[in-house]
């Protein structure tokens, strides 16, 4: 959209590097042990995301699945190349509260230095799977920082039935008790209430005045950042389609995915954007 002024507050781009088969919609019908039997979407479509962030010169944090990386390492090399940061999103992507202390810690170390072998360089920020950080998990940041983390970008400060910290703030903030930042997820308040409007299947829900709408508020009347996420697999239309699972898991990975590519496009067009590590803001 030529001619269209991007808003002045730089805000955090953050992509989750997983494949289709990967997410928590679908994890009751494929297990971890029949991923490498899946056709592998993931390096086509994080390319494409590349070549878009390219077209706008935009650099973005990805946090890229260990089990992912493993596989792909040329993939995590081309996203570092390209510029942009490298983040950790576990080894395979299984909520925190559904594993032990121990579980977490074995699952975040095997990914940490996977993606650190393959990029030479210190993994420091994480980004649970499903935003998974939730009062019964809230251990998992003692286990981070036992790990070397700086910062988190797990918690989402909303109700939801599968995570979410509802009276967390809003924005950036110092984890109480850590020597880490934690990055929450984008949230507007509309009528009073925390409105989820900042990336992935609330992105495609939404249409997009609504969306950019949620966005210029709080950049303009709150004068804060965002935090916008997005996952390769959603500018992917064509992706096989999981039959067996549940309607409601279906509407949620499906919905409106024909969409996406446009609408992350426009969104580039019209706010500026940086990775979390490089961010400064007025």
């Amino acid at each position: 959209m030529p001619g269209t002024q991007r808003s002045s507050i730089k805000n955090y781009l953050t992509i989750d590097v997983e494949d289709y088969f990967q997410v928590a919609a679908f994890e009751d019908i494929i297990s971890p042990s029949a991923w490498d039997s899946m056709e592998q979407r993931v390096e086509r479509n994080t390319s494409r995301i590349l070549d878009i962030l390219g077209r706008y010169d935009i650099k973005a944090t990805f946090f890229v699945v260990g089990w992912t990386a493993e596989r792909f390492p040329e993939l995590v090399r081309k996203i570092k190349a390209a510029g942009h940061d490298i983040g950790c999103h576990s080894y395979l992507h299984r909520k925190i509260y559904d594993l032990t202390p121990d579980e977490f810690r074995q699952d975040t170390q095997r990914a940490k230095e996977i993606l650190e072998d393959i990029t030479g360089e210190e993994i420091i920020g994480y980004r649970a799977p499903s935003y998974s950080i939730t009062r019964k998990s809230l251990w998992a940041l003692d286990i981070l920082e036992e790990l070397g983390f700086k910062y988190d970008s797990s918690i989402f400060p909303i109700l939801h039935d599968n995570y979410g910290i509802p009276d967390a703030p809003r924005f950036e903030y110092r984890l109480p008790d850590h020597d880490m930042m934690e990055y929450p997820i984008s949230t507007a308040l509309f009528l009073g209430r925390k409105i989820p409007i900042a990336g992935g299947g609330y992105f495609r829900l939404f249409p997009y005045w609504f969306t950019r709408m949620a966005l210029k508020k709080i950049n303009k009347r709150e004068k804060k950042p965002f935090i916008f996420y997005l996952h390769p697999w959603e500018v992917d239309p064509a992706q096989p389609r999981m039959k067996h699972a549940r309607a409601l898991s279906r509407f949620r990975h499906y919905n409106n995915l024909d969409k996406t590519e446009k609408r992350f496009a426009r969104l580039l067009e019209e706010f500026e954007f940086g990775p979390i590590s490089t961010c400064t803001n007025q």
